[in-house]
């Protein structure tokens, strides 16, 4: 007889959250490791500023094309099936990155990276999800999955400065071998196989819509500066980014089964969700990617001093994070919201109209204030995505909120970087990317308010009810007599 939520004892639930926990700690850890590297990529491979930026979105941008498409199939074909499958090719490729002979090999590789992460984090938050049935009880796993995230903040830069000044950038990806191979042996053991009880039917045209949407926009974004705003290439990727959106918006409403469920964004708690997480994940995008070159490229500190300098602000998410968690779980999602949008603001700000940079002092506060800040956004965006819809559908709307931080993070560094790049003078680097960096401050500012505001709007009672029409509308019967089962005795 196959495990069901109710009768797992509660030392197993506990393990199949930590292996969850390892998949969300390679692909966390992958990226914050690979921004302390990209100095020594660039000086290697001799990259352009857009080079360093693909090396980024390559990754993300596949991520997030593929996070809905990999959700709604693990609930159709098992989310342990589709689990193991990301975790084998998310390792093969980590193997490929390190072995990589030229950066358009990076890239590429990177991308096959990314087709495996995609089947990691929105599938193992769906298992979290079916694992703990209890609101309070999945509020807190939520919490110990986005303390994950702080883990690797903390560890990112450490392990990646030492790694990258003692062995070289190339092994950066060799940590992702021995834990994903201890994820993979964990979840062939432990982790039951589960689906949704109706699955949803594949959409593919809808798939190559996102992709043409996302894909043709960031390329427009990074390659404008060098190529320009109004050369032909960038319009027609603008044109053909806009064309995409408006096929969305018209053809996914006509499907029975959308890979994109329009209809919950009729809930503002998973509207403001989605868009905060976009804010959130682009702000953490760009600061990262400031952050590095600042300290590498205008300090002159090495991949491990200019790891120390950030761990402040990692330090700080892997504090916040599982607090964070906990005040969702006892108190809802409106104060840790309202607390992530005031501190990223206030650290976006001092670096805009304060020059926190110029000194050591300012420099530390605005770091610990984005942390407080990251730290505090993560648990609210994933319980308020999750809570609230039918369980059968807990792999998009997992997806959802996971493909929107994806989408933040690849805008924030290709907004950020087209900003920089238009603004650095080759002649007098370290002078014109403090300057050139202030506007890049302003949109981090920019989208600490956002979350601020939406943090506030979207967590009333006048929210509570839009997302309980929502969940009615949604829910089937066959929907409800099997979260009836799951959760009886």
């Amino acid at each position: 007889m196959p495990d069901t939520p109710s009768s797992l004892t509660h030392k197993r639930r506990m393990l199949i959250l930590a292996i969850c926990c390892m998949s969300l700690l390679i692909v966390s850890l992958d990226n914050t490791i690979l921004n302390v590297a990209l100095p020594s990529m660039a000086k290697d491979f001799d990259a352009t500023l857009s080079g360093m930026q693909w090396t980024i979105d390559a990754y993300t941008l596949v991520l997030a094309s593929l996070l809905m498409l990999a959700g709604s199939t693990a609930d159709r074909i098992g989310r342990r099936k589709v689990f193991q499958i990301g975790l084998v090719v998310f390792t093969a490729a980590s193997v490929a990155c390190s072995l990589a002979p030229t950066l358009e090999a990076l890239v590429a590789f990177r991308m096959l990276q990314a087709i495996g992460g995609s089947m990691l984090n929105p599938v193992a938050m769906s298992i979290i999800t079916n694992t703990f049935t209890d609101p309070r009880e999945r509020a807190r796993a939520i919490g110990v999955w986005g303390g994950v995230v702080g883990i690797s903040m903390a560890a990112g830069p450490i392990v990646g400065g030492l790694l990258v000044d003692s062995v070289g950038w190339r092994s950066i990806f060799w940590v992702n071998l021995p834990v994903g191979l201890a994820a993979l042996l964990l979840t062939m053991r432990y982790v039951p196989e589960s689906r949704a009880p109706k699955a949803r039917r594949p959409d593919p045209v809808g798939q190559l819509l996102v992709i043409a949407l996302l894909g043709s926009l960031t390329y427009a974004i990074i390659e404008a500066p060098s190529a320009g705003w109004t050369s032909t290439r960038i319009v027609a990727c603008t044109a053909v980014a806009a064309a995409a959106l408006v096929g969305i918006l018209l053809y996914e409403p006509r499907r029975t089964e959308p890979l994109i469920d329009l209809r919950f964004f009729r809930s503002a708690p998973f509207s403001g969700a989605a868009v905060i997480a976009v804010c959130g994940f682009a702000a953490l995008g760009g600061f990262l990617f400031l952050s590095t070159l600042y300290l590498q490229d205008v300090r002159g500190l090495d991949a491990l001093h200019a790891g120390l300098w950030m761990l402040p602000m990692a330090a700080m998410a892997l504090v916040c994070a599982p607090l964070s968690g906990r005040l969702v779980g006892s108190r809802g999602p409106r104060l840790p919201l309202l607390v992530a949008g005031a501190t990223m603001t206030a650290s976006g700000v001092m670096f805009a109209a304060f020059d926190a940079e110029t000194a050591d002092w300012s420099l530390v506060i605005a770091y610990v204030l984005f942390g407080i800040g990251f730290g505090f956004v993560n648990a609210p965006i994933t319980n308020t995505a999750v809570s609230g819809m039918p369980r059968a559908q807990a792999g998009v709307a997992a997806a959802v909120a996971s493909t929107s931080r994806q989408i933040g993070q690849t805008l924030g560094v290709a907004v950020i970087g087209a900003v920089l790049a238009s603004g650095i003078a080759a002649s007098s680097y370290a002078e014109s990317f403090v300057a050139a960096s202030r506007a890049c401050w302003w949109i981090i500012v920019g989208c600490g308010l956002a979350v601020l505001v939406l943090g506030a709007v979207t967590s009333g009672a006048w929210a509570r009810g839009t997302a309980r029409r929502t969940a009615e509308r949604l829910e089937t019967p066959q929907d409800a007599a099997v979260a009836e089962a799951s959760t009886g005795a």
